[in-house]
């Protein structure tokens, strides 16, 4: 029998009710004698007396069986002037507590509406309020996620921008103009390539020596080279006439750059997803003898039919040095010096340290020309609107960093939501949380009483 008193009573907490109705501890109405309770409790609470401890037990919690005792307690101090000589109160709140109190204890309603209480708390409130923090806290790690990939691609936006900019020589203050700026200083840029040309005279005399060498070539070869190499970056006119001009009428830049495009800062990105529409000026045809007009006026190198020409001559005696240097390192052998022994001194006397030497100063002058910057020169020089449709382009791309920036805000903020809404959470779980321990415990020592105060354990039971 003592072994037995010492044996504890192990309850699961989700079936807490229906051991208490089965052991008939509680009547299976006791949802109806509920109902009644709570309508006094709501209807006792409007008139209570000033009291910190009561206005803490009535603040958003569920009052139940145990709180009402507790008020009773607290009445017995505040209402003690209204106690008779029979030792009773004559205060209607102590007799509306007291009341309560009574139903409560009637078939033991407290104790099967406190189990409903611990099996809400536990299945139900607790895991909501956990779902809802977890969904708050998760939320802040996909906000700072995504906060961080919106100002990352607004940086890499803005970085290819400067990077950009820096490649054509510009600040990117204001596109537009700068690289209008930019055209006005391409004449004389051309001009010292023409004048570089100039030292092209030994590998084109190569060229031709050595094509008539081995290919019996009698036709001029390099023709615009040589032109430039003799005569420079003169007018298109008179690479055409062969006749020096007397008047040079110069195209007229057309202004189409609109204010809007003009005046903003545009994101230089990658210029070859930009439109392209060039308009090419009418030749001078049914001029004057001796007016270069149209693109008769334009130098060779701005003119692009005769451009076009001059590097595809640059790229030819590129390909002939370059094969020039591989055959002459092969030339060791007995049979290759022979085949040159009739050569021309200018193909004999040449070292292939020294034809690497003429092949860098031509792959210069054609990595000048053939820039990235200088097409886009070329293409804005042939239609001025091409700067006003590529910086259009451009902008939007600026604009989209802009707005990357501004979503970055707007995850920062949301984020801050997400933290004030776990920060707002938080008390509510531990609060939840120590009302259910205090729950178990005040039912554990109820349910102990009844069976002889042995252990009782409520198990299951957390939030």
């Amino acid at each position: 029998m003592e072994n037995i008193k010492n044996l504890p009573i192990d309850i699961q907490n989700s079936k807490l009710l229906d051991w208490l109705l089965d052991r008939r501890h509680c009547n299976v109405k006791w949802q109806s004698a509920v109902k009644v309770i709570r309508e006094k409790i709501n209807a006792a609470i409007q008139d209570m007396p000033e009291n910190e401890e009561i206005k803490q037990l009535l603040s958003g919690s569920y009052i139940h069986y145990f709180h009402c005792l507790r008020i009773v307690e607290i009445l017995k101090g505040t209402e003690a002037s209204s106690k008779n000589i029979f030792g009773r109160y004559s205060s209607q709140r102590m007799k509306d507590w007291q009341e309560i109190v009574s139903l409560y204890e009637a078939d033991n309603v407290y104790l099967a509406e406190v189990a409903s209480l611990l099996i809400r708390n536990v299945s139900y409130e607790g895991p909501a309020l956990r779902k809802q923090l977890a969904k708050a806290q998760q939320l802040q790690q996909e906000l700072s996620r995504r906060e961080v990939e919106c100002q990352s691609s607004a940086a890499e936006l803005r970085e290819r921008y400067f990077a950009a900019c820096k490649q054509y020589g510009i600040t990117g203050d204001n596109v537009p103009r700068e690289l209008q700026a930019l055209v006005k200083d391409l004449p004389a840029v051309l001009d010292e390539v023409g004048k570089d040309a100039a030292k092209l005279e030994e590998q084109i005399q190569l060229y031709a020596a050595f094509t008539k060498f081995v290919c019996d070539w009698s036709e001029p070869v390099l023709p615009m080279l040589t032109f430039a190499q003799k005569r420079g970056n003169t007018t298109f006119y008179e690479w055409r006439t062969g006749k020096v001009p007397t008047v040079v009428e110069g195209p007229v830049l057309e202004e189409a750059l609109s204010e809007s495009v003009a005046d903003d800062a545009i994101d230089w990105g990658d210029c070859e997803e930009a439109p392209i529409e060039i308009e090419i000026v009418d030749a001078g045809t049914n001029c004057p003898e001796g007016v270069a007009r149209g693109e008769d006026a334009l130098s060779i190198l701005e003119n692009s039919q005769s451009r076009s020409q001059f590097i595809d001559e640059l790229m030819e005696l590129e390909v002939f040095l370059t094969q020039r240097i591989s055959e002459m390192g092969e030339e060791s052998d007995v049979v290759a010096m022979s085949q040159f022994q009739l050569a021309p001194s200018v193909i004999q006397n040449q070292t292939r340290e020294h034809v690497r030497e003429t092949l860098s100063e031509v792959q210069d002058l054609l990595g000048r020309l053939t820039s990235l910057r200088m097409q886009h020169l070329f293409m804005i020089q042939a239609s001025p609107r091409y700067v006003e449709r590529v910086s259009e382009v451009l902008r939007q791309k600026l604009k989209q960093a802009d707005i990357l920036v501004l979503k970055a805000a707007t995850m920062a903020e949301r984020r801050q939501e997400a933290l004030q809404e776990q920060s707002r959470l938080e008390p509510r779980v531990d609060l939840l949380a120590g009302r259910t321990r205090e729950l178990q415990k005040l039912t554990e020592a109820d349910i102990s009483k009844r069976y002889h105060n042995r252990p009782v354990n409520l198990m299951g039971v957390n939030i």
